[in-house]
């Protein structure tokens, strides 16, 4: 080949690669929406330390998305050894949970009950299972705000997981109506994302989320009502799991005193010992 035919040869080629670079830098840039938020590192970390104390459900590998205050993707991790070591439909369901658990909850700035008191609600995924059912408060919210699949299953499935994960940097959105996703709350009681947990029950995703909010230091919402501080007395743990759903002697699905219970599942234990909130 033609020296010159070489030279442009490679100029095409480094072209190109810069080219995309440079996309792909624009899609995961720090657009200010994960500024001061948890990264990569810190979320597998909290992770991995989560699946380690939590005995309960199936003792699965897990996934973890982290979402920011306006539905941001900050970051993926999984707590296996490679990606396939946990259920690959956890990825975008862990990513569902973050995006409920943060578009269903506020934090005292930003709600008020009309006598200038300032209030809030910590919202966990959890509770909302019950309120979601034929005849409940909340029922078809499971079918608003919808997944973007362009988001959730673009690129290479080789960088699921990873620090370039292709949902970083993007709003992934979705309702998730089943345990595992918890708001994060920095200190102040001021709400700035979440973190949605999968790859077990629905129970032990619940829990293992809760250790991993713990970790990350973004549980500071003892002064925020939920609905386990509301209707099952428990305000060290303002968003907790409730296991309130009573036998339905006609069959079919039982009733929830509370309006936000949830269901047992196997091998249940531990949400009654989980640590107090901050």
């Amino acid at each position: 080949m033609h020296p010159i035919t070489i030279a442009a040869s490679r100029f095409r080629r480094t072209t190109l690669g810069l080219l995309l670079f440079a996309g792909g830098a624009a899609a995961h840039a720090d657009d200010g929406a994960c500024r001061g938020l948890p990264g990569h590192a810190a979320l597998k970390g909290a992770l991995d330390a989560a699946v380690m104390v939590e005995t309960s459900g199936l003792n699965n590998q897990m996934w973890a998305t982290l979402v920011a205050r306006d539905g941001t993707v900050c970051a993926v991790a999984f707590s296996g050894n490679h990606v396939g070591a946990q259920w690959l439909g956890s990825r975008v369901i862990s990513a569902q949970k973050a995006s409920t658990a943060n578009a269903f909850s506020l934090d005292a700035r930003s709600a008020s009950n009309g006598s200038g008191q300032l209030k809030g609600l910590a919202l966990s995924t959890a509770n909302l299972y019950s309120a979601v059912q034929p005849g409940g408060s909340l029922y078809g919210l499971q079918h608003s705000n919808p997944v973007d699949t362009s988001v959730a299953y673009r690129e290479r499935s080789q960088m699921f997981g990873t620090v370039d994960d292709p949902m970083v940097g993007r709003r992934i959105g979705g309702v998730n109506v089943f345990g595992g996703g918890l708001a994060l709350y920095a200190e102040g009681a001021n709400l700035v994302g979440a973190v949605g947990v999968s790859g077990d029950t629905s129970c032990a995703d619940h829990n293992i989320g809760w250790h991993v909010r713990r970790n990350l230091a973004l549980d500071f919402l003892a002064t925020v009502p939920g609905p386990a501080s509301l209707f099952a007395k428990d305000a060290t743990h303002p968003d907790n799991i409730i296991f309130d759903i009573e036998a339905n002697p006609t069959g079919g699905t039982g009733l929830s005193p509370s309006g936000f219970g949830h269901p047992t599942c196997l091998n249940t234990y531990g949400s009654n010992a989980l640590p107090s909130v901050r």
